[in-house]
This record gives C-alpha cells, sequence and structure tokens, in this order.
C-alpha cells in the first residue's frame, strides 16, 4: 500500500513539473499588429509557387484590414493612430489622401471593429498590354459583440517589386483596395486560398 502511494505522489509531482515547463506565452493579436511592418521581403524563388502568392496576399489583406480596425476604433489624432496610419501606409506602393477613404467609408458605415478574410483568389487580367495582378477575396465584418455583419466580396490590386541590388527578393505593395475589377474576358486564374 505504501508503495503504490509512493508512486501515486511521485507521478502527480512529475506531472505538475512537467505541466509547468510547458507553459509558453503566447503573443496577443495587438502586439502582433503592434510590432508588423511591410519590410518583410520574400525570396524570387516562392514567386513561381501560385500557392506561396496566395498566402502572402491573403496575410497582407488580413493585416491591412486589422490595422483599420484597430485605427478606426481609437480616437485618430493620437501618436499611436498616426503610427498605425503610416503602417496602413506602408502597404501601398504610392499612397495618397484618398488611398483609404473607401475602406474606412464602409467599416465607420458598419460599426465594424474585426474583420476576417476567406476564399482569397489571385488572378491576373489583361489590359491593353500590361498584365495586372487582383486578389479576389471574401471579408467577413463582425461588430464588438463579435456578432457576423456579412460577407462582402471585395477585390485588391497588388503589385510584386524586386528589392533593390538584390533579384532573389520582391517586396509587396497594394496599388488598389477594394477596388472594381476590370473586365475578367481573358484573366488566367493563379489559384485559390481557403
Amino acid at each position: 500500500m505504501k508503495r503504490i502511494n509512493n508512486f501515486l505522489l511521485f507521478a502527480m509531482l512529475l506531472l505538475a513539473f512537467v505541466s509547468c515547463n510547458n507553459k509558453k506565452t503566447e503573443v496577443s493579436d495587438l502586439d502582433k499588429l503592434r510590432n508588423s511592418t511591410n519590410t518583410k521581403t520574400y525570396p524570387a524563388k516562392q514567386v513561381d509557387s501560385a500557392q506561396a502568392i496566395n498566402l502572402i496576399t491573403r496575410q497582407k489583406v488580413q493585416e491591412l484590414l486589422d490595422l483599420s480596425t484597430l485605427y478606426l476604433s481609437g480616437n485618430r489624432n493620437t501618436e499611436i493612430d498616426t503610427l498605425i496610419y503610416s503602417q496602413m501606409q506602408s502597404y501601398f506602393h504610392k499612397p495618397d489622401s484618398l488611398t483609404f477613404r473607401k475602406l474606412f467609408s464602409e467599416l465607420d458605415s458598419l460599426k465594424v471593429k474585426s474583420a476576417k478574410v476567406n476564399n482569397l483568389e489571385v488572378y491576373k487580367d489583361f489590359y491593353k498590354k500590361d498584365t495586372l495582378d487582383f486578389a479576389k477575396f471574401n471579408v467577413e465584418y463582425f461588430d464588438n459583440k463579435n456578432k457576423s455583419l456579412g460577407i462582402f466580396e471585395k477585390n485588391a490590386q497588388y503589385i510584386l517589386l524586386s528589392t533593390p541590388n538584390t533579384n532573389n527578393e520582391f517586396k509587396f505593395f497594394f496599388l488598389d483596395f477594394y477596388s472594381k475589377p476590370l473586365v475578367r474576358k481573358d484573366s488566367t486564374s493563379v489559384g485559390v486560398t481557403r
């Protein structure tokens, strides 16, 4: 009997020790947003992969929507709001005063507190002699009680630019967000991410 009690005591102590060592600190979404920038570069070898382009595009769309809802939930005149706004501008190749107008007005009118990107599809449109890269996706908006406000189909035009002094890396920029796509007569689908 004493052996069984000692064994159970030893097993419980071992279990408590193992469970204490397995605790990991999880980074909050706010800290992820606060520390994320658009300075990441991606190897050019990954550009050939439609799956990698979909993953990067989905990540950038989600980050921009998260930053937008975070910016709109603030006073829009504090230092952190200015920092968030400049971070959002870094996602665009040539941001101007009209860059966020359509996005902000939609998020404000629906009182959106968070958004989730679903069913992102990257495709190419051919306009005259140019090839344009677009992302078509569904975005689900949520209010402050995490209740769904609906799912909306959106588009964004993006560009991949090689970084200076290297041919092996590129940077991702939006050219237009929530844009109306050109007529897709001879567009080519690159892939789907779900």
